[in-house]
């Protein structure tokens, strides 16, 4: 049997050479860390699914910037697609409503968390954003 497939956006936040990450709080992988971001509703493109789950998650206006780039990844239970994006906040403070915990981690700290599989695909990536 196929497994199924989930679509998501994933935000990294840069801040003073900073990436914002959250831990998670729920689920299989609580305690794991990850990009903010979600899954894509029907009818939404990955940037519309982003901006809306960054406000809701986070009560905060983000931009986006930039596409990163697109990782694959296979659980156990589901196939993830996950389209990530280097953005900027409009308006907010990142506030938790739903994540257990974040971070802002430069370069020395970057690998210092227990990163989800998937998120950790794209961690080349950021750390050569934060140079």
């Amino acid at each position: 049997m196929d497994k199924k497939t989930i679509e998501v956006s994933a935000a990294v936040i840069i801040i003073d050479r900073k990436v914002f990450a959250v831990q998670r709080g729920y689920g299989e992988y609580k305690d794991w860390w990850e990009f903010p971001g979600g899954k894509l509703e029907a009818g939404e493109s990955a940037a519309e699914a982003l901006v809306r789950e960054i406000k809701e998650e986070h009560d905060t206006v983000i931009q986006i910037d930039s596409p990163i780039g697109t990782v694959e990844y296979d659980y156990p239970a589901f196939h993830l697609v996950m389209h990530c994006f280097l953005c900027g906040v409009k308006e907010g403070n990142l506030d938790l409503l739903e994540a257990e915990a974040s971070a802002f981690l430069d370069r020395s700290s970057l690998y210092s968390v227990n990163w989800l599989p998937a998120d950790r695909l794209i961690l080349r990536d950021v750390e050569k954003l934060l140079e």
